[in-house]
Order: C-alpha cells, then sequence, then structure tokens
C-alpha cells in the first residue's frame, strides 16, 4: 500500500514540475525583468565568441542554433569578410524587443545611425534643406546584431537566463581577450595555444596567439602560390619557421640549439571553419572592371566552367635554410 503511495506522489510531484516550466515558458516578459535587462545589457561590455558577417545581415539564435550556419555562413564571410571574430572585445550599444525576439546590436549595429540634428529640414527658395548635412545611412563596418528568437512571445526571463542563452556568441565572464578567444576554439587548439605551440593546419589568428607577433617575416612566391615563413627565435636558441599559405598554417620546421632539424608538414588539426581572404590576399587579386550584373551571373561571352583548379604545390625544398643544415628529423 505504502510504496503505490509513494509512487503516485512522485509522480505528481514531477507532473507540478513539469506544468510549473510549461508555465513559465507561456508567462510574458514582467516588466521588473525588463528593466533589469534594459539595465544589464544596454552599454555592456563582451567578448565574442563566434564570426560575425560583415553587412546588414546579422545572426539568428533559437534554441541554442545559430544561423546562418555551415556553407551559407562561409560564403559571408568569405565574400564580405568579419565584422567581428572570437577573441575580439565588443560592446552592446542597443537592445531592442519587438515581438518574438530580443535584438542586441554590437558596435553600433551594421548601419551608422544618423544624429539628431540630420534630420531637421528648413525651407529655402520653395525647397527643403538639411542643415546638418543629412546623408543616407551607411554600413559600419564593426557593427552587427544578433536576434534571439522565442517561440510565439518574448517569455519572462531573468538576466543570467539571457546570458546563458547567448552564450554561443557572446562571453560575459571572460577578463581577457585570450580567455576570451580559447573558450571558441577545439580542445587540441586551445592546450597547443597554452603551451605555445604552433601545429600545422591553424590560422594566423591562432598563432599569434600562441607565439606572438612574429619580429621577422619572409614573403616569397613558388609559380602562382604566395607563401610567408614567420620566424620566431634567434641562435644560439630554438628558432622556429611557420610557414602560412593564405590563412593557415602549412609547414613548421624547428631548428634546434645542437643543429637538429624538426620538420611537421602534415595536417596536424582540422578546423573546418569558414576561409576567410585576408587583406594582404585581396590586395594581391586583379582588379574586375565594374559591371551591373549580379554576383554570379555570367557574361554573354563567359568561357565555360572546367571546374577547380588544381592545388599548388607547397614549397617544402631540403636546404631552404643552409645555416641551419645539420641533422634533420622530418615528420
Amino acid at each position: 500500500m505504502w510504496p503505490r503511495q509513494n509512487a503516485v506522489l512522485v509522480a505528481m510531484c514531477f507532473l507540478g514540475v513539469m506544468t510549473s516550466a510549461a508555465e513559465d515558458k507561456k508567462t510574458p516578459l514582467t516588466e521588473q525583468h525588463r528593466m533589469e535587462l534594459v539595465r544589464t545589457f544596454s552599454s555592456d561590455l563582451v567578448y565574442i565568441r563566434t564570426q560575425f558577417p560583415m553587412g546588414k545581415a546579422g545572426l539568428t539564435l533559437k534554441d541554442g542554433k545559430l544561423s546562418p550556419s555551415g556553407d551559407t555562413l562561409k560564403r559571408q564571410l568569405a565574400l564580405w569578410g568579419p565584422s567581428v571574430k572570437p577573441g575580439d572585445r565588443a560592446i552592446i550599444t542597443q537592445m531592442e524587443m519587438r515581438g518574438d525576439h530580443i535584438r542586441f546590436e554590437i558596435n553600433g549595429g551594421p548601419v551608422k545611425k544618423q544624429k539628431w540634428y540630420q534630420h531637421l529640414q528648413v525651407g529655402v527658395g520653395g525647397g527643403a534643406v538639411s542643415p546638418g548635412g543629412g546623408q543616407d545611412p551607411i554600413n559600419n563596418p564593426r557593427g552587427s546584431y544578433v536576434d534571439l528568437v522565442f517561440d510565439h512571445h518574448i517569455p519572462d526571463l531573468t538576466v543570467e537566463q539571457v546570458k546563458q542563452l547567448l552564450w554561443p556568441v557572446f562571453d560575459f565572464d571572460a577578463k581577457t581577450a585570450l580567455e576570451a578567444y580559447l573558450e571558441s576554439v577545439p580542445p587540441k587548439a586551445k592546450e597547443a595555444i597554452q603551451n605555445h605551440h604552433v601545429l600545422v593546419g591553424m590560422n594566423r589568428e591562432m598563432v599569434i596567439y600562441a607565439k606572438g607577433r612574429a619580429e621577422k617575416k619572409i614573403r616569397e612566391k613558388d609559380g602562382e602560390t604566395d607563401y610567408e615563413d614567420w620566424i620566431y627565435g634567434e641562435p644560439p636558441k630554438d628558432v622556429d619557421f611557420i610557414r602560412v599559405v593564405g590563412d593557415q598554417v602549412v609547414r613548421v620546421e624547428t631548428m634546434k640549439v645542437g643543429g637538429e632539424k624538426v620538420v611537421h608538414s602534415e595536417k596536424e588539426i582540422d578546423l573546418g571553419g569558414p576561409a576567410v581572404a585576408t587583406a594582404a590576399q585581396r590586395e594581391s587579386q586583379p582588379l574586375k572592371a565594374p559591371t551591373l550584373r549580379r554576383p554570379g551571373e555570367e557574361g554573354p561571352n563567359a568561357a565555360p566552367d572546367n571546374g577547380p583548379a588544381p592545388p599548388a604545390k607547397v614549397p617544402d625544398t631540403p636546404g631552404s635554410h643552409p645555416q641551419f643544415e645539420a641533422g634533420s628529423v622530418e615528420r
């Protein structure tokens, strides 16, 4: 008899908890919590945990999933570049509640706001003139936004609950840019950065976080492939030669004090992230003539597409650093 009563009590308690959770989701945002959210997230400094594409379209976050993502995000980042990236410090300049979502604008939003005096107009000679120099809105390359979307309406949420929901994009607890950046990279890359070690497959930003900015850089060209050798250290200490092609490390060569050479050329980490053209790469590309055609639209005499070109060979010639030619160990 007693076990049956206990089972009934447990079932009733569980049903009560589930009902309470469902009611919390149905309860609209209270005025008190609304004011707390406005006070907390107005001009709040955060660290970025993901890449925001540049342009007027921001990110959407619903049920812990970001969009755009995958190939769509890769194309946007490759075409326009990132507005902000992991580890960057940003400021939430505006929080706006709209029906079923909350919009958080960072660094002024994707479009620069006009001053109040730019909206004024004075009639002169039968026409209207703006004394404040009114102009059309222009893009803000460092600004963007994220929409936190809910079902039907914004539920009653506390400040801590909103911070947890925004965790995929914002880090509110990090004290430094390095701490915030390490939380956004794979565990293997995080361990290597903390040990000041460079892995083949890392990007430029990871190398800088791991080793700092290189004092010496050598730019060379092998066929159609441009590459850079970043040099860290000087004899009689160990010297590291980090070869970078595009935004990826393709070769790590270390000359030991005793004359031993250790070379890593096989990929040690696969980031699987979007390929973003750097400023140097964009400058090296030939300028295209202006056109009224839309992106992807071919001209009447366009050449047929024969598929992607074969990958260029990365130079890996022995004796590239003759002053360190003693013993060598290649992995």
